[in-house]
């Protein structure tokens, strides 16, 4: 011991002491390093380097730090926020942190020394500010909520340089008897709302009075074809473009003469809203209201078509007959909803009757004034059309655009509306049901003008690179190449019977229109009725069906037709059935029978060459 407490130390005046040079190193010095590099438990121990993923919501600020005598550095962080906003960072307080739990996240350390921790959403402190980034739970519900966001986060400037001055687009289809007063209320709504200036609209009067059709120039605008002006009828669905403060219109004109009901439905099957123009003439709200008139037939063709919301418009209110006369609106308004009602529309949400003289102006932009119509206090028709409640728009859904016309102008141009979906300028899609692979060169909007997107619910016209427009016919779709529409020959639809003379039974053809496709079909067999009593399925399939029945049938095609189950894809999956210029049914597709095996040996056999060997 004593030769051990000799040999310990060494000491020499003028110096501290020091070890003898015989002893060999040790390490005394690390265990006074080792609280500088790891502090005791009883602290908090420094938080390890972290990578986080927070999606959809803000980032949050960073928990204060415990208090000190030096700061420790702060770590490294990697974090991936998407759609959030990064806020400043929080000052540091004196209160003490709480240690982080471990088990909060999954530990995957690298080494001893670094370890990294993944955690899927950083917890956001109760104290921090309210998000104002797109929560995707938010988005699921309220589309307005979204709005409001993006709003929020962004100031105007950014977001019209962003996005531009973009407006709400609904298409609108005038429909009714023929000489009700469609083209002409048509023609003055483009007037009003200047798409038509006052140089060519007094171009079109000299005219009509020239051809001795004075009171015809404001339909005009919309009846452009030498044959639709000569006779004052509407043949082709005019088509035309305005747009108010608030939103923008797609006018479709539809033909109201009983000849041309083809077309009407095509109209109506790319229309959001119908405006049903009734004349209140005396006589004439009769003739087209009677059985014969095209009244009648419009109002259940646009139900089939899809459109949901009916504005019905009393015009010709300024006739000497009429006169504004509140008994003559009370009374054609009587007459018409139990019908309207029959039909399927809701008479309380989806009906609204509206006064109006297409000819004078009163009531179409500007309400009419007390002394002509001291009895109307409502909304003009683009006041109702800007407020009403705007229809629920697919954008994220597979693409789906029927095709409703096609020609040839430098290039292949096909014309629809986008029923569900979005397309870009360089896309690459799929046309059925012939399974053609075309890229978009150039999408057109209602103004010719050249645009990069369409989204659901526009009319575009679009340049097709990779097809001949031979190759294409209306009822055609262009739709995604993941998810393309279905194509078959064979489907199984509810139909109800509406008028025929005779009974119908199984190998009964009509024409079918559906979206914007008109195709002769076979109602192969006839598999169920509907007890009216009941409402339920026979068991046994009917021997035949006749007026007022509703029906399951097999209806097959010579052709396969782009068509979808109503439950996934309504527009595409009602339908309407004519035969001898009478609507005989309408009905729903229930369930699509895919091509079978038969058939694709058949197509396998017609494409099979043999050659000599």
């Amino acid at each position: 011991m004593s030769k051990l407490n000799v040999n310990a130390f060494e000491f020499v005046p003028g110096q501290g002491f020091r070890v003898p040079q015989q002893q060999p190193a040790q390490q005394p010095p690390q265990p006074p390093l080792q609280p500088i590099e790891r502090p005791p438990q009883t602290e908090a121990p420094a938080p390890a380097p972290t990578i986080s993923l927070n999606i959809g919501g803000s980032k949050p600020s960073p928990k204060p730090t415990p208090p000190s005598t030096r700061a420790p550095s702060p770590p490294p962080t990697i974090s991936l926020n998407i759609g959030g906003s990064k806020p400043s960072s929080a000052p540091s307080t004196n209160a003490p942190s709480p240690a982080p739990a471990p088990a909060a996240s999954k530990s995957i350390p690298s080494d001893a020394s670094s370890p990294k921790t993944f955690s899927k959403a950083s917890p956001v402190p109760s104290n921090a500010p309210p998000s104002k980034s797109l929560t995707l739970e938010r988005a699921k519900t309220d589309t307005a909520a979204v709005a409001q966001d993006v709003k929020n986060a962004a100031d105007e400037e950014v977001l019209n340089d962003l996005y531009g001055h973009t407006k709400e687009h609904l298409n609108v289809v005038f429909i009714g008897h023929v000489d009700a007063g469609k083209s002409t209320m048509g023609g003055n709504i483009l007037y009003l709302c200047g798409m038509v200036d006052k140089r060519t609209m007094e171009k079109y009067e000299r005219e009509a009075k020239e051809a001795g059709r004075d009171s015809w120039y404001l339909s005009w605008a919309l009846d452009s074809t030498p044959q639709e002006r000569a006779k004052g009828k509407t043949v082709e669905v005019g088509r035309a473009y305005f747009e108010t403060d608030s939103r923008r219109y797609t006018i479709l004109d539809a033909p109201g003469h009983k000849t041309f009901v083809p077309s009407m439905i095509s109209g109506a099957a790319q229309a959001d809203v119908a405006i049903l123009v009734i004349s209140a003439r005396k006589g004439e709200f009769e003739t087209g209201f009677e059985k014969g008139g095209q009244t009648r037939e419009h109002i259940m063709l646009v139900k089939t078509a899809g459109v949901q919301k009916l504005i019905c418009v009393i015009n010709k209110m300024d006739d000497p007959t009429v006169g504004w006369s509140k008994a003559r609106f009370e009374e054609i308004k009587e007459r018409l909803t139990p019908f309207i009602k029959s039909a399927g529309f809701n008479v309380k949400n989806d009906l609204t009757f509206i006064p109006v003289s297409a000819y004078t102006g009163a009531n179409l932009k500007d309400r009419v004034a007390k002394d002509v119509c001291d009895w109307f206090d409502g909304p003009s028709l683009l006041e109702h059309l800007d407020k009403m409640p705007m229809v629920d728009r697919k954008i994220h859904a597979p693409l789906m655009m029927p095709i409703s016309e096609k020609y040839k102008d430098m290039g292949t141009i096909v014309v629809g509306k986008v029923e569900s979906g979005h397309m870009r300028k360089g896309d690459t899609l799929l046309l059925m049901p012939n399974k053609n692979l075309v890229e978009v060169a150039a999408i057109y909007n209602e103004m010719e003008d050249e645009v990069d997107t369409a989204l659901c619910g526009d009319n575009v016209r679009i340049r097709l690179r990779g097809v001949d427009d031979e190759e294409i016919s209306p009822g055609f779709v262009l739709t995604s190449p993941t998810h393309p529409v279905h194509a078959v020959r064979q489907f199984e639809a509810q139909l109800a019977i509406l008028e025929h003379k005779n009974i119908i039974c199984a190998g009964y053809s009509a024409v079918m229109h559906c979206h914007t496709l008109a195709e002769e079909v076979t109602l192969a067999a006839l598999l169920h009725y509907f007890d009216k009593a009941t409402g339920r399925k026979s068991r046994k399939p009917p021997q035949f069906a006749k007026r007022g029945q509703k029906i399951v049938a097999l209806i097959e095609t010579a052709e396969p037709v782009c068509v979808e189950r109503f439950v996934d894809y309504p527009q595409l999956g009602r339908f309407t059935l004519r035969d001898e210029g009478k609507t005989i049914a309408i009905g729903k597709i229930t369930k699509l029978i895919e091509g079978s095996s038969v058939d694709e040996a058949a197509e396998g056999v017609a494409n099979l060459n043999v050659s000599n060997a």
